[in-house]
């Protein structure tokens, strides 16, 4: 928790009063249990992890800010996260997001007081989100708060050779001291000519920089500041306020957000996740193919088919991101799947340098 009120933005922007929700398509259920949680009487389950808000929040944005966690995991909404090694990362660590009604409520000093857990790595007050205007600076900061929970709690740990938040450890590091021209422990009493990014708040220590930093590059990268009154209200801290600015202004940085070896969300979240069924897989008549039969299956009971004879990988996941199982089977092999409920999961199979994600129903 030392960090955690460092990664806290504070937008003072205007309150929005009207709400529209938007087609969300991810239920409330019991909170989980634990030191500081007791306060919170509403939750959404995102994949695993999931948005936790005290009473006086409104269901719109509990749904809401469960609806951008859901986008920035499953950028391309087909029901399946983008990265499960992330993912299994975030679930490890029990990554939450908690909604307050206010800074400084009741429930939010208790949680503070009595909280002991590794996967809370930013909180929204409900006066700062805006279900009609998703990620928009000033208005709805669910992106912002959500995107530093999944960066610090999951991309932190995952690939530290990438996104390590201490100086000269990774290639983020590098990249923000160029941004900043220079490496600045403290915030300097005035930037160089030649920086585009230069947060100014002086309890934001170098670790907390880079989170941001971070966030302003994925959030330019998917053009939700590219607007006149955004770019002229954030230029006294970020430059690049588009996609096209920063692929200019930020070579090193636009290069590591964009690579796909790290699977981050490359599209703006619009605060509607309703992702349909997917079909189910036909079966692959490459040089490795792999598939799962029968699929639905009826009896519970499924074979690994593949046109190669090595061992196959396979890692299966509820709806809700957990693995539920892995292992290594033959090609031929039979796998017993009669413990878990009917229902759609997430397989993930591997093959040499051939992987393949799709859905399987167990009926």
């Amino acid at each position: 928790m030392n960090n955690l009120c460092a990664f806290v933005i504070i937008l003072l922007g205007p309150s929005f009063l009207a709400l529209s929700q938007n087609s969300v398509c991810l239920e409330f259920s019991p909170p989980p249990t634990g030191p500081g949680l007791n306060v919170f009487t509403k939750y959404i389950n995102v994949f695993g992890c999931g948005i936790i808000a005290e009473e006086g929040v409104p269901d719109e944005k509990v749904k809401h800010a469960a609806s951008i966690f859901a986008e920035l995991l499953d950028n391309d909404e087909n029901g399946i996260v983008d990265d499960l090694v992330l993912l299994n990362e975030l679930q490890n660590n029990q990554a939450l997001v908690p909604i307050f009604t206010a800074d400084g409520s009741p429930s939010m000093n208790f949680f503070f007081n009595n909280y002991d857990g590794e996967g809370v790595g930013a909180v929204l007050w409900q006066q700062e989100i805006d279900p009609s205007q998703p990620g928009y600076w000033g208005a709805d900061a669910s992106v912002e708060e959500i995107m530093h929970t999944i960066n610090s709690v999951g991309h932190v740990n995952v690939y530290p050779d990438a996104f390590s938040l201490e100086p000269n450890s990774s290639l983020l590091s590098e990249a923000m001291d160029v941004a900043r021209g220079g490496q600045f422990m403290n915030v300097p009493s005035s930037y160089p000519e030649n920086a585009w990014y230069h947060y100014d708040d002086e309890t934001c220590d170098y670790q907390c920089m880079a989170i941001e930093y971070l966030y302003w590059m994925q959030v330019a990268n998917m053009d939700i500041l590219n607007d006149v009154p955004t770019c002229n209200g954030i230029v006294n801290e970020w430059e690049p306020c588009s996609q096209a600015l920063l692929q200019s202004m930020d070579v090193l940085g636009y290069t590591i957000i964009t690579n796909p070896q790290f699977k981050l969300p490359q599209n703006a979240p619009d605060g509607n996740y309703c992702p349909e069924e997917s079909s189910i897989d036909t079966f692959d008549n490459g040089t490795n193919g792999i598939q799962l039969i029968p699929n639905p299956s009826k009896e519970k009971r499924v074979k690994l088919i593949s046109n190669q004879n090595n061992m196959i990988e396979i890692a299966l996941f509820s709806f809700e991101g957990k693995k539920v199982y892995s292992g290594l089977k033959p090609n031929g092999g039979t796998i017993n799947l009669s413990n878990l409920n009917s229902g759609t999961y997430t397989y993930y199979l591997s093959i040499d340098s051939h992987k393949r994600i799709g859905k399987l129903v167990l009926d």
